[in-house]
């Protein structure tokens, strides 16, 4: 099944390419980046546990300060931890930590990305969400829209339909929308330009139905893309596409505003 994911994401790679401009120059750049080895989605480390407050490593038992809050993560690979080895490290247990502490509760989370997914994959995964229901769904979601050349007005449709089907259960949302694929270097110029135009449509048109569906939402790649772009050595993971940990703590950070107000709306309901 990795294998598999891998030559669908080194294949819509092309399709990028080839798609948007079809010039010889980026089918070059596109078969570069499919020969390219990416992290496999069997390196990832759980994406699931219960962290306590004072930001103890996911595992660790409650401390007694409250009940727990269920925290859901879905998306794609980089919702389950593609680019690091440690759960802890993960942008899901980074968010728990932070919400944890900022609570005082502990906070359980249920790691459901799955590397490959697309907007429209998210539909399963709101269904086995729903199986232990959240209080709060984080969504990350995007960069595959990208390779592949999804229309917008799809992703936009995938998007609402998910936080709809969360908000009607009663679950806060928060979707982060497409990280700056101009920042990942994996992809050589002019690809990594076209990645970027590409990403900012789907990250746009994620954020509008998200908004519209009754989430929070979160411009990943525009608060984060500036210090991916100025240290990608620091940023990025050995396969220079997916974040490494100090990446994922920038996705934590981001998050972790509207992932608190969202926790604050769920306990005032």
């Amino acid at each position: 099944m990795a294998a598999v994911r891998r030559v669908a994401f080194r294949t819509g790679v092309g399709v990028l390419a080839t798609g948007v401009l079809g010039t010889g120059v980026l089918a070059v750049e596109a078969e570069m980046a499919r020969r390219r080895e990416y992290v496999s989605a069997d390196s990832a480390p759980p994406a699931s546990g219960t962290v306590s407050p004072g930001a103890a490593p996911p595992g660790t038992a409650p401390s007694g300060t409250g009940s727990s809050v269920r925290l859901a993560v879905l998306g794609d690979s980089t919702a389950a931890g593609l680019g690091v080895t440690a759960t802890a490290d993960t942008v899901g247990a980074q968010v728990a930590a932070g919400l944890a502490t900022s609570i005082a509760r502990p906070v359980v989370v249920d790691g459901l990305g799955v590397s490959g997914a697309r907007a429209a994959d998210l539909a399963p995964q709101v269904s086995r969400a729903l199986l232990h229901r959240p209080d709060v769904a984080v969504v990350v979601i995007g960069p595959n829209d990208v390779t592949h050349l999804t229309k917008e007005s799809a992703v936009r449709s995938s998007v609402a339909d998910a936080v709809r089907r969360l908000r009607a259960a009663g679950v806060a949302v928060v979707v982060g929308s497409c990280a700056d694929m101009g920042s990942a270097t994996a992809f050589r110029q002019p690809l990594r330009t076209v990645a970027a135009w590409r990403g900012r449509a789907i990250g746009d048109a994620a954020r509008d139905a998200a908004e519209s569906a009754g989430a929070l939402t979160v411009d990943i790649g525009a608060e984060t893309g500036p210090a991916f772009r100025a240290d990608p050595d620091r940023f990025l993971s050995s396969d220079k596409f997916h974040p490494s940990a100090e990446g994922y703590r920038l996705w934590a950070e981001a998050l972790l505003p509207a992932v608190i107000e969202a926790s604050g709306r769920v306990a005032a309901s």
